[in-house]
């Protein structure tokens, strides 16, 4: 079963663009798939959009950039747990890990 962060931001996120630049790297050392989803993106927002509705209906609340941590993004996906707006690289680390230590 792959098991992925999804990352939804926005092109004009300046904190989005601060947070590409270690965001993927981490997720792979924790043995993650990393799906960077655009909002300006519409073919992948599209195919990923059923998962953001999931956790937020009327995208009220989520944070720039959102990331969810979801078992089979691909199909019958389940999500895990959550990581909003922009934390230095340790910190992103320590927040995706208690994630995954809380799903296990």
């Amino acid at each position: 079963m792959s098991r992925a962060v999804i990352k939804f931001s926005s092109e004009d996120c300046g904190i989005c663009y601060k947070m590409s630049k270690y965001d993927q790297k981490v997720a792979e050392e924790l043995g993650l798939d990393f799906v960077d989803v655009k909002m300006q993106d519409t073919a992948t927002y599209r195919k990923y959009r059923k998962i953001l509705l999931t956790q937020y209906p009327d995208k009220e609340g989520m944070g720039w950039p959102t990331y969810l941590i979801c078992d089979s993004p691909e199909g019958d996906f389940l999500i895990l747990g959550e990581v909003k707006g922009g934390h230095p690289k340790g910190e992103f680390r320590t927040r995706l890990k208690a994630v995954l230590e809380a799903a296990s």
